[in-house]
C-alpha cells in the first residue's frame, strides 16, 4: 500500500489550498501497454507517460501539483465492475488520487453499483459516449442520470473527429442533458468539446457547466484559446492534463504563456476543482 504525504499549497492566505489536475488516467499495469496503444492509434498522439500510478505521481511532483482526479471508462457493460474495483483500489491506496467511477447505460445493476461507489467514497463518474458506444442523447443515458441526480460529480468526454451532430458526444447534446438534469455538478472535458470548440462556445457558454483544459493547447491557435478562456472565464475552467497523453507541467506552462495569465489567475485554474471536490 503506497501512502505518500504532501504539504498543500498556501494560496491567497488560505491554508490547505489544493492544486489539482482534474483529468488524468491510470491503468492496471497488466493492460496499460494495450490501452496506450489504442489511445495512440485513435488520437495519433505519442503518450508522455506509461499510465502507471507511480509515473503519474512523478508528473504531479514535477508540476508541483497536490492531487489528481483519475478517470476510468467501462467500454462495455461487463467492464463496469472491474473498472470500479480499480477506482476503489486507487482510492484506498493513493492518498493523492481522486478516482472517478465508471457506468455504462446498458449495465443492468445500476442502482446497486451506484450505491457501492457511494459507500466507498467515490465522488464522481466518468462518461465517454464515444468509446462506450452510445449517444449522449440516448434515452438510456437519461435513465442513468435520473438515478445519479446530485450524488456524484459527472465528467463527460465531449467531442471528436465526426461533425457534432453525427458524433456520439457534442456540446449541443451536453447542453440538452444539462437542461434536463440541473442537479449534478457537470464537467465538460477538453474545454467543452474536443475539436468542437466553436460549438462549445455556442452551446455551453450560457450554462453552468464547468470545463477542463485537457487536450486543448496542442490543437488550437492562440486566438481560439483566448476566446475559450474569455468565454468560460477563469472560475469555470479546471486545469486538466490528460495524462498519460500530456504532461501537467508542460500544459501549465503553455496555458500561462499563451494566455498571459497572472500568477493569481493561474492559481485559480489550478484550485477551482478543490472546492468542487471538497478537497
Amino acid at each position: 500500500m503506497l501512502k505518500q504525504t504532501f504539504t498543500p499549497h498556501v494560496c491567497s492566505g488560505i491554508l490547505r489550498c489544493m492544486f489539482i489536475d482534474t483529468h488524468t488516467h491510470v491503468f492496471d499495469p497488466k493492460i496499460a501497454h494495450k490501452v496506450l496503444s489504442q489511445l495512440e492509434e485513435h488520437y495519433s498522439i505519442l503518450p508522455v507517460g506509461n499510465g502507471f500510478a507511480e509515473d503519474l505521481l512523478k508528473h504531479l511532483n514535477d508540476a508541483k501539483l497536490d492531487k489528481a482526479v483519475v478517470l476510468t471508462a467501462a467500454t462495455a457493460p461487463a467492464q463496469v465492475i472491474p473498472a470500479n474495483n480499480w477506482a476503489i483500489h486507487l482510492d484506498k491506496t493513493y492518498e493523492r488520487f481522486i478516482p472517478f467511477g465508471a457506468i455504462h447505460p446498458e449495465f443492468d445493476r445500476m442502482e446497486a453499483e451506484l450505491d457501492r461507489l457511494e459507500r466507498n467514497g467515490i465522488k464522481g463518474l466518468k462518461f465517454h459516449p464515444d468509446f462506450q458506444s452510445y449517444r449522449m442523447d440516448d434515452p438510456a443515458l437519461y435513465d442513468v442520470m435520473e438515478m445519479v441526480e446530485d450524488r456524484f460529480i459527472c465528467l463527460f468526454h465531449v467531442g471528436d473527429a465526426l461533425p457534432p451532430e453525427q458524433n456520439p458526444s457534442c456540446p449541443r447534446k451536453l447542453a440538452a442533458l444539462r437542461k434536463a438534469f440541473p442537479k449534478p455538478t457537470i464537467i465538460a472535458a477538453h474545454m467543452g468539446g474536443y475539436l468542437h470548440w466553436n460549438e462549445a462556445i455556442e452551446h455551453l457558454a450560457a450554462t453552468d457547466v464547468y470545463v477542463d483544459s485537457s487536450s486543448v493547447t496542442s490543437f488550437v491557435d492562440d486566438a481560439l484559446l483566448k476566446k475559450l478562456f474569455n468565454t468560460f472565464g477563469k472560475e469555470r475552467i479546471l486545469f486538466g492534463s490528460d495524462y498519460p497523453l500530456f504532461d501537467a507541467g508542460t500544459e501549465i506552462d503553455a496555458l500561462k504563456k499563451r494566455l498571459a495569465l497572472s500568477n493569481g489567475d493561474l492559481e485559480t485554474l489550478l484550485t477551482n476543482a478543490s472546492s468542487i471536490l471538497g478537497e
